[in-house]
């Protein structure tokens, strides 16, 4: 592979795993509170219709963004009203609304479906662009390619950085302690419900105005939901590892059709569904470098030790535990 075509390589990698880091985004922050929403998948197919129905209707992408992120915050705040105020299980609550949502959009959609209409511009960064292999790969995409760069480092700093972030963290670790401090646990994982819902909305719209314009069915986000929330054990429950896992996916992804022409042989399914596996046998390496046997296994090897810390990620104490006033 010349350098071109691996420049053209990276440039779809960081394209593709745009709506991807917006969902594992979203849900961090939601989780971060102590909140679970399985909701991301019929989510991310709900938003990403009404974006595209919206846009085609006015012509405005952004204002098919606006409607997304309000869509995803809708559902987010059902979630967060059944299973922090109604104190119902937030598993269940979660997936009866992820089915209830992608039927709505098949539904609802129905109309639209194999449309042509408007979606994100190319929006290239003059002078940058024209720098060599870095520019073709970071500085010729669509604004929403661009945001959710963006918004992986404006998501660690407003977790790790800001007193609303601690307050989160505090609430997603230890609501009762939380209480004590001051804080109204059920008001913080609504807002935090809110916020991530907004993101998981977002990333709806990328896909239906930017990465895979248009709508219909199946959509091509089918299963990102379940990726996104796999991506946020991945990385521990830190946006940014959750950002690595996503770009990684979206690397497998996007080099399955490359390995498909160098291994014409091998069925293509074998690469479709190949990223899906290695997802799974990462999460089970994640599990076993948090067990004791580990640690005593690195000792105090340097190479071990951060091996271990590499793949370390610890979920909140009270992630799905819903918090009850005495």
């Amino acid at each position: 592979m010349d350098e071109f075509s691996f420049s053209i390589l990276l440039a779809g990698v960081i394209a593709g795993a745009a709506p991807i880091i917006f969902a594992a985004i979203g849900e961090t922050i939601t989780e971060k509170a102590g909140l679970i929403n399985l909701s991301l998948d019929g989510t991310i197919l709900l938003s990403a219709m009404v974006a595209f129905v919206t846009t085609y209707q006015s012509g405005s992408v952004l204002l098919g963004f606006a409607v997304a992120a309000l869509v995803g915050a809708t559902v987010a705040a059902l979630v967060a009203i059944f299973s922090v105020y109604l104190e119902q299980n937030q598993v269940a609550v979660g997936f009866v609304l992820t089915l209830t949502a992608r039927d709505l959009a098949y539904f609802l959609g129905n109309p639209y479906s194999r449309l042509p209409g408007p979606q994100a511009a190319p929006a290239p960064v003059p002078v940058l662009k024209e720098l060599p292999f870095v520019g073709a790969v970071l500085f010729d995409h669509t604004w929403p390619v661009y945001l959710s760069l963006l918004v992986i480092m404006l998501c660690w700093w407003y977790l790790y950085r800001t007193p609303a972030g601690l307050k989160l963290r505090c609430v997603g670790e230890n609501p009762w302690a939380a209480y004590a401090r001051g804080m109204d646990p059920r008001k913080l994982q609504l807002y935090s419900a809110l916020l991530g819902g907004m993101f998981v909305g977002i990333a709806g719209a990328t896909f239906s105005l930017a990465s895979k314009p248009g709508w219909g069915r199946p959509q091509g986000a089918e299963g990102t939901g379940w990726i996104a929330l796999a991506l946020v054990i991945f990385g521990g429950w830190n946006p940014v590892k959750a950002a690595i896992g996503a770009y990684l996916f979206a690397f497998l992804q996007i080099s399955g059709i490359y390995l498909q022409g160098w291994f014409p042989s091998i069925p293509a399914q074998v690469f479709q569904v190949a990223p899906f596996p290695l997802m799974i046998f990462t999460l089970m390496i994640m599990y076993f470098t948090q067990r004791e046997r580990a640690r005593i296994w690195a000792g105090n090897t340097p190479w071990k030790k951060s091996l271990l810390k590499l793949f370390a990620g610890n979920a909140p104490a009270g992630l799905g535990k819903p918090y009850k006033t005495e």
